[in-house]
């Protein structure tokens, strides 16, 4: 009898399809529209400041769950964004990236068994994450065309197993900034149901429509929210790979022990370089980042209405889904996103990637519009001429 030499639980899932079409971008000399990361560069105070963190021989381990500056520097931009008290010392974790942090922070909380309820679509790691720890995740959709967190639909999945609530606002892939009352509803059901939740806040300073709330900040979730954010989006550096997690004392002991097991610690140079950022930049960097980002959404947007594709204007984050129905030659998703790729020079994300049960976003695919002004132009028109040549 031959048995299999990998685990049952990494056989549930795939890799990821967003690093895929990545390469596949690669192979096609293609506008990179799929993975999430600038095509310009990180401001030069944070360049500089990791040059001399390495040049002062910074180049060694940090103290596991991060740099005393580091969490300092963010427990004082959380205070000063927020109003939210945290406390350095206790309630702060340094991580490889917001992605290590979700990891650490499923395998910390959650026991085989527990479920975690997630909304759909839903970023492509939280399944996997639910399923390294052991658990099962519960998908529940977004409600209506405006994508809204149908609070009925997430209590009728409670279950005496339900442990945690995933929130991504601002979202990704919808672009959707779950509003105060969607937050409020979400606040009264952990309560109601001693839930915990763990938020993805990395795009809390992308915002267009709406204002970014962290869900810890409301009355009575301060002692059962796990705030998960990073440097990744707001500075530029998704390659540096340095991700914070902010909990009660007794949560982030749990991360903590994780996290050390899992990576050891992030990298200690670039630890200082953001250290130096959060103290240096202030409201203009912020306000900045919005107004920039804003213009970029404002070329995509009309360009892929444009070219043919049905779309919502995203609130917040840095992504468009879009409809593809009237562009199809009768492909699925996967099939659309590769030929656009080789034949426009444009790669998206096939939409299925984002959802539980793929045939629920065959008829989507993703674009990132976190590039250069002249970036987004150029793919505008190699959409146009795609569509174009298919009328």
């Amino acid at each position: 009898m031959t048995s299999s030499r990998t685990s049952q639980r990494a056989a549930r899932f795939g890799e990821s399809v967003i690093r895929e079409m990545t390469r596949v971008a690669r192979r096609h000399d293609a506008v990179n529209l799929a993975q999430g990361f600038p095509d310009f560069p990180t401001p030069d105070l944070l360049k500089e400041a990791a040059c001399k963190a390495i040049v002062a021989d910074q180049n060694q381990y940090a103290i596991t769950w991060g740099t005393p500056r580091l969490r300092r520097a963010l427990a004082a931009r959380y205070e000063a964004a927020y109003g939210m008290t945290v406390d350095p010392e206790r309630e702060i974790v340094v991580t490889c990236g917001a992605t290590e942090a979700m990891a650490a922070v499923f395998l910390a909380v959650l026991d085989p068994g527990d479920e975690v309820l997630i909304p759909e679509p839903f970023y492509e790691n939280y399944g996997p994450d639910a399923v390294i720890a052991g658990a099962n995740p519960v998908f529940v959709p977004l409600h209506g065309p405006d994508l809204r967190l149908d609070i009925d639909a997430f209590a009728h999945r409670v279950s005496p197993r339900t442990r945690a609530i995933v929130l991504n606002s601002p979202n990704n892939p919808s672009g959707r900034v779950f509003g105060a009352d969607e937050m409020e509803a979400v606040a009264r059901l952990c309560m109601k149901h001693g839930l915990l939740a763990i938020t993805d806040e990395i795009y809390e300073y992308i915002t267009y429509d709406g204002r970014h709330v962290p869900l810890a900040t409301l009355d009575g979730m301060r002692e059962r929210t796990i705030t998960v954010s990073g440097a990744s989006k707001t500075f530029a550096v998704t390659g540096w790979r340095v991700g914070t997690v902010v909990a009660p004392p007794d949560i982030t002991d749990a991360v903590r022990k994780v996290h050390d097991f899992l990576t050891v610690g992030a990298p200690a140079p670039l630890q200082d370089a953001v250290a130096v950022a959060l103290e240096t930049l202030g409201h203009d960097y912020y306000a900045g980042l919005k107004t920039e980002y804003r213009a970029r959404r404002d070329v995509l947007v009309p360009g892929l209405r444009a070219a043919g594709f049905r779309c919502r204007t995203p609130e917040g984050a840095y992504y468009v889904m879009a409809d593809i129905g009237a562009l199809t030659r009768g492909e699925d998703d996967v099939a659309f996103s590769r030929r656009l790729t080789r034949d426009a020079g444009v790669a998206p994300v096939p939409g299925s990637s984002f959802f539980s049960r793929p045939e629920l976003g065959r008829h989507l695919v993703r674009f990132a519009f976190c590039k250069r002004l002249e970036t987004l132009h150029d793919a505008v028109a190699r959409l146009e001429r795609f569509s174009d040549a298919g009328r």
